[in-house]
């Protein structure tokens, strides 16, 4: 599932990893996202940390008081400094990305992650 509130970086992405192999879920917002997550059986998500109801960590604390995280969550975010890093690690997700993420980059951690 890609978390993000662009739709350029979300089509993008969809057509990136459809071609790829991959079923493509896609959500813009805190709320969209997680109503997705309870609805369907995710294996990873591709959680942008700035989407316009709230943040995208947001979404992993609501899924997991659910019952139903994903087997991965990559963070996507601008934001470097301040403990994001660690603050995103912390809160369950496998590893944390900086925009632009290099494509090559992110689908060597897609594969590993579900390798």
């Amino acid at each position: 599932m890609i978390v993000e509130d662009s739709s350029l970086v979300t089509d993008a992405f969809a057509v990136l990893f459809g071609e790829a192999g991959y079923e493509v879920h896609s959500a813009r917002t805190v709320a969209d996202a997680i109503e997705l997550g309870k609805r369907t059986q995710i294996d990873l998500i591709l959680l942008d940390l700035t989407l316009p109801d709230g943040s995208g960590l947001d979404v992993l604390s609501a899924l997991r008081q659910s019952g139903q995280l994903p087997r991965a969550t990559l963070a996507m975010t601008g934001h470097t400094g301040g403990g994001v890093r660690e603050t995103c690690l912390a809160a369950g997700c496998a590893e944390v990305l900086t925009k632009p993420v290099p494509i090559r980059e992110l689908l060597r951690q897609i594969e590993r992650l579900l390798g």
